[in-house]
């Protein structure tokens, strides 16, 4: 009696398993594909608003501005790239804007986050730039302080 119970247990698994049979494929005309959603482009306005200013567009800004050659804003633009470079290890201020400067980071002991192992960091230079009081406050207001 418990053989026959566990045969069409059996059988119904088997049915759920099994591939179903093949059929005739019978030529049919294949149904039209839905049209593909097509994105409208995003306003120009709002998106020279949101991304970042490239060289050629500072140069064209300062250029208008001050009514000069882009040629020579792109040329005093280099001239202060070029000290930037030269004096960021005795620091190098840019007045209104912020500070380069060198830092030192010291050797530490860091842990591997895959494998959890310690690594050795060694200790190096780092270069920082450090906003103005003045950027800082043109940029992000200070809070109202609490009386």
């Amino acid at each position: 009696m418990a053989k026959a119970e566990k045969k069409p247990a059996k059988a119904a698994k088997a049915a759920k398993t099994a591939k179903p049979a093949k059929t005739a494929k019978v030529a049919t005309k294949p149904a039209a594909k839905p049209a593909k959603a097509v994105k409208a482009p995003a306003p120009k306005a709002a998106a020279a608003k949101s991304a970042v200013l490239t060289k050629t567009q500072i140069i064209a800004g300062i250029a208008e501005k001050t009514e000069l050659q882009k040629k020579k804003v792109a040329e005093v633009l280099d001239l202060i790239t070029e000290l930037t470079y030269k004096n960021a290890k005795n620091g190098f201020t840019l007045p209104g804007i912020g500070k380069v400067v060198v830092q030192n980071r010291s050797a530490r002991v860091c842990r591997n986050p895959q494998t959890g192992e310690p690594v050795k960091v060694p200790a190096r230079k780092v270069l920082k730039f450090r906003f103005a009081k003045a950027a800082k406050d043109a940029i992000i207001p200070p809070k109202a302080a609490k009386k």
